[in-house]
């Protein structure tokens, strides 16, 4: 006894492809009667003369859609644009867009106030090592320095322009040293 032909997905029999010789559909030919054969003969030539109209019927379709293109200015480069917008704004439609957008929003803005608070944190630590009694004993020593080095101007002043006016002062003695030396 034959097995069954029909199989679904795993039949034996196998339909040809476009392209493929004759030789290869003899066995299926030898199976249909004449009257078959004749009836599948003109529903080939009657498919195949349908999908020569439709071919011809798309190509006159595509050069007038080329042609109303043309008269509308619509060039590949406004089309690309057209496309791209349409496609983000069908992105940003969707639901996994709005979630991941409000979920960036909401950790852009708790890293926004984390920076915050670690900027008060260390302006707090700076204002607390500015008071503290070692950072005032330094500027004391600084400010003494700047009075015996520059003299005329005026006590306090910013930390910085003190250290260069240190520096300065130093160079300045290195300088005098090294010229009295030269000279004897």
């Amino acid at each position: 006894m034959e097995p069954p032909r029909d199989q679904g997905l795993l039949r034996s029999d196998s339909i040809p492809e476009v392209g493929e010789d004759a030789a290869a559909t003899v066995g299926m030919a030898e199976t249909l009667s004449e009257e078959e054969q004749d009836e599948l003969r003109k529903e080939l030539a009657k498919v195949e003369e349908e999908i020569q109209t439709l071919s011809q019927v798309l190509a006159a379709k595509e050069k007038h859609l080329v042609e109303i293109k043309r008269k509308l200015g619509i060039n590949s480069l406004q089309e690309l644009r057209q496309n791209i917008t349409k496609s983000w704004q069908d992105v940003t439609s969707t639901t996994a867009y709005k979630r991941t957008s409000e979920t960036l929003s909401q950790a852009g803005q708790k890293a926004s106030a984390a920076f915050s608070s670690v900027g008060s944190v260390i302006t707090k630590k700076f204002e607390d090592v500015r008071n503290s009694p070692t950072f005032k004993s330094f500027e004391e020593k600084v400010e003494n320095l700047k009075s015996k080095v520059g003299g005329s101007k005026p006590a306090g002043g910013d930390f910085g322009e003190v250290l260069n006016s240190a520096a300065n002062a130093s160079a300045t003695e290195t300088i005098a040293e090294q010229t009295e030396e030269e000279t004897h």
